[in-house]
């Protein structure tokens, strides 16, 4: 017997339907048409953002917690979570009258323990353990298997994946015909959830998993043949960077995606402020993903029907200047310097009048020395109108002979500077 006909035996997308009914908002499959102009084909988003609980993350933990048997149920459940699933467990707690303890990271930021303690009220207990997820997850399995309770595993459970595959249930009630289908991918519980109940109803929709490039798990283990872990990941895209897809999430996605692409944090960022910009929607850089991607598809998406799954809006109003900011890096309209000016009158300000353009603009300047600060190198951000522009900027810092260094995100030194 085959993955995919062991996995639809196993997983029972109407009975999970049934399930949330009272309890997931049945989220809206929305036309976007700044999208649909742009790629010349009909666009939709599942608009998750729109959730109880701002992601889909509640439709898994609510499935899974409400099928465990009373007694087991009663006894208590653990979740480990800096996130979105700590805020679905949370919700799946207070409307179950159960007993909950969430594990997080001691760095995690006081608007998602804020939130996890609104949506869960007093039916939980916050635990702030260890410095990294992993640490906190190690934590959590102990606790939970000394107090006799039930972890609540983010996506590698079968209930868990099927309760994000109701995701795909709803979609294809809204709009049976789809050519091309987006999903985000964390540790895959999603993509697997959705991606399976697709391959079943609608095998002729291309599925296309999508991850930040910064955290490549479920590509690194197409490749490899198996989940491998990851030595670093980038955490920018947190509700999708996990160092470890999970077996069964690895063993269905293999079977049902049309394939996995990886795109850059900055073109996620882009996508977030376009999407706020022109459309008023509030998305996560995980959220963004499956949109991101879309300019990577563009012959193929022309005149079909095509769906992003919007996966989650809690976007920290906090992080907004890093996303703008890793925004015009990407697009090339940001740049970093470290400039030796002359020692000689009127050098910065022949500096102003002469290498600049008359578009570009200095958002940052710093000297580098707290003593003798004019013989040491300033730092100088550069925030150009076009991206053409940088080739005339590097012309004018050559012609009047300015000494600098170009900074790019490669260098270790970019890291500490910006």
């Amino acid at each position: 017997m085959d993955t995919t006909t062991h996995t639809t035996q196993m997983l029972d997308f109407k009975a999970a339907a049934a399930r949330l009914k009272n309890v997931a908002t049945r989220t809206p499959l929305e036309f976007s048409h700044s999208l649909s102009r742009k790629y010349q084909c009909n666009v939709y988003l599942k608009r998750e953002d729109l959730q109880v609980v701002r992601s889909y993350k509640l439709r898994g933990a609510y499935n899974l917690m409400s099928s465990l048997p009373q007694d087991q149920l009663q006894r208590g459940v653990v979740c480990a979570s800096a996130g979105n699933h700590a805020q679905g467990f949370a919700y799946s707690c207070k409307k179950l009258n159960v007993k909950g303890v969430v594990f997080m990271p001691v760095i995690t930021p006081n608007q998602k323990i804020t939130q996890t303690k609104m949506f869960g009220e007093q039916f939980i207990e916050i635990k702030l353990v260890g410095d990294t997820f992993d640490d906190c997850a190690i934590a959590a399995k102990q606790y939970t298997a000394e107090h006799s309770m039930t972890f609540i595993h983010p996506f590698d459970d079968y209930k868990i994946i099927e309760g994000q595959g109701t995701v795909g249930v709803e979609i294809l009630e809204d709009q049976p015909q789809i050519d091309y289908l987006f999903l985000p991918i964390g540790g895959g519980g999603l993509a697997a959830g959705v991606g399976s109940y697709f391959k079943t109803f609608s095998p002729q929709t291309k599925i296309i998993g999508v991850e930040p490039e910064g955290a490549p798990s479920m590509l690194a283990a197409f490749k490899a043949g198996h989940p491998v872990t990851l030595e670093t990941v980038d955490r920018f895209v947190d509700g999708a960077s996990v160092k470890r897809v999970g077996e069964l999430t690895y063993a269905i996605c293999k079977d049902v995606l049309t394939e996995v692409k990886l795109v850059a944090e900055g073109k996620i960022c882009t996508t977030i402020l376009k999407l706020y910009n022109e459309d008023a929607i509030v998305a996560e850089p995980a959220g963004a993903l499956s949109i991101a991607v879309l300019n990577d598809y563009a012959d193929q998406i022309k005149d079909k029907t095509v769906v992003c799954v919007l996966s989650g809006g809690n976007n920290d109003i906090d992080r907004m200047q890093e996303i703008k900011e890793r925004s015009l890096q990407y697009e090339g309209l940001k740049h970093y310097f470290l400039i030796r000016f002359a020692q000689r009158p009127g050098a910065l300000k022949e500096f102003v009048n002469h290498v600049l353009g008359p578009n570009d603009d200095i958002t940052r300047f710093e000297y580098m020395q707290k003593h003798n600060k004019e013989t040491g190198p300033a730092l100088v951000g550069i925030e150009l109108k076009s991206k053409e522009d940088y080739e005339v900027l590097l012309q004018n810092l050559n012609k009047y002979q300015i000494n600098y260094t170009a900074l790019s995100q490669n260098d270790n030194v970019f890291g500490y500077l910006v």
